[in-house]
C-alpha cells in the first residue's frame, strides 16, 4: 500500500481562501487504512534546486507579487514543509497530501507570463524530482496547466514532462508542444472517454525507454463539479492510475489543485486503487 505523506501543520493556514485546510480534512476522512508519514524536513538548499535565490528571499520575507498567494503567517516554513511532502514521496513511492501545491511557480515566481502563481510558492514536485536526480517522466493531470513545472524542466535532460488540462483557462498556457515539453489542451467537459483517449496518445507517442521514475502532478479539480472541471469521475482516477502501473516504473504522487474535499479523497484513493496500492 502507497504511504500517504501528511503532516497536520500544513492545515494551519488559508483558512477562507479557495486553496483551504477543509479540502485536506476532509480528504483525510476518505483515507482510512493508510499508511501515513510525516513528511522529512526540506531546505532552503533543497529549494535552490529549482528557483533563483532572490525569489526564495521574497517568500522568506514575505515579499508576495499576487493576491492569489497571500504572505500568510509562516508562509515559508509552509512551503517547506510542503516540499519536504513531495521529497518524502519521492524517496519512499507514496502520496504527499501537503499543501499548498507547486506546479504554477516558476524559477522566480509566476511563470510563462502567467499574470499569478495560482496558490503556489515553491514548486515541491520539481524540487523532489531534481533532488531524486533520476531520468523522469512528469505527468500532470491537474486540470490547469502546469506551467511552472514546464519552465522549470525545458530542454532539461533526462525529464519528459506531460499536461493534460482544460483549455482557455488560468494560466493560460500549454496550448502547444515544445521540446520535452508534451501539453494536452481539452475542452471543458471532455469526459472520461476523451481525456483516457488523450492520455493514451499522451502516453504513447513520447519515450519512456530511459524513463526510470515517473512523478505525478496529482490535481483533482477536473473532477466534473469543480473549477476546472473536464467532467471526470471516480472511474477516471481509477483508469489514470491503472495506466500509470503499466508503466512499470517508480512512482510518486504530489497534490496539487482540487478543490472540493470529498472529490480529493475520492481522486486519491481511485488512483491508488487503480494503481494497485489498495
Amino acid at each position: 500500500m502507497k504511504n500517504i505523506v501528511f503532516s497536520k501543520d500544513c492545515l494551519q493556514y488559508g483558512n477562507g481562501h479557495i486553496e483551504d485546510a477543509k479540502r485536506v480534512e476532509e480528504a483525510l476522512s476518505l483515507l482510512e487504512g493508510f499508511s501515513f508519514l510525516e513528511p522529512q524536513d526540506a531546505t532552503e538548499e533543497d529549494v535552490l534546486l529549482v528557483h533563483d535565490r532572490e525569489y526564495v528571499e521574497k517568500v522568506k520575507k514575505g515579499l508576495i507579487e499576487d493576491n492569489d498567494t497571500p504572505a500568510y503567517k509562516g508562509i515559508y516554513q509552509h512551503a517547506l514543509d510542503s516540499v519536504g511532502g513531495a521529497i518524502t514521496a519521492a524517496s519512499t513511492g507514496g502520496f504527499s497530501l501537503m499543501r499548498p501545491p507547486g506546479h504554477h511557480v516558476g524559477k522566480s515566481g509566476a511563470a510563462l507570463g502567467a499574470p499569478t502563481k495560482g496558490f503556489c510558492y515553491f514548486n515541491s514536485i520539481a524540487v523532489a524530482v531534481s533532488k531524486l536526480g533520476k531520468n523522469t517522466l512528469v505527468l500532470d493531470i491537474d486540470g490547469h496547466h502546469g506551467n511552472g513545472t514546464q519552465e522549470i524542466f525545458a530542454e532539461k535532460k533526462g525529464i519528459v514532462f506531460i499536461s493534460l488540462h482544460r483549455r482557455f483557462i488560468y494560466p493560460g498556457t500549454g496550448l502547444y508542444s515544445e521540446k520535452n515539453c508534451f501539453n494536452f489542451p481539452l475542452f471543458a467537459e471532455c469526459g472520461e472517454d476523451a481525456y483516457l483517449q488523450v492520455l493514451d496518445e499522451a502516453l504513447r507517442g513520447v519515450s519512456l525507454e530511459d524513463v526510470e521514475v515517473v512523478a505525478v502532478s496529482a490535481g483533482f479539480d477536473a473532477y466534473a463539479g469543480d473549477i476546472a472541471s473536464l467532467g471526470l469521475k471516480d472511474s477516471t482516477y481509477y483508469e489514470i492510475g491503472k495506466r500509470i502501473r503499466l508503466l512499470e516504473k517508480e512512482t510518486f504522487f504530489v497534490l496539487e489543485g482540487g478543490y472540493i474535499g470529498v472529490n480529493v479523497g475520492r481522486g486519491v484513493k481511485n488512483i491508488l486503487k487503480g494503481f494497485g496500492s489498495i
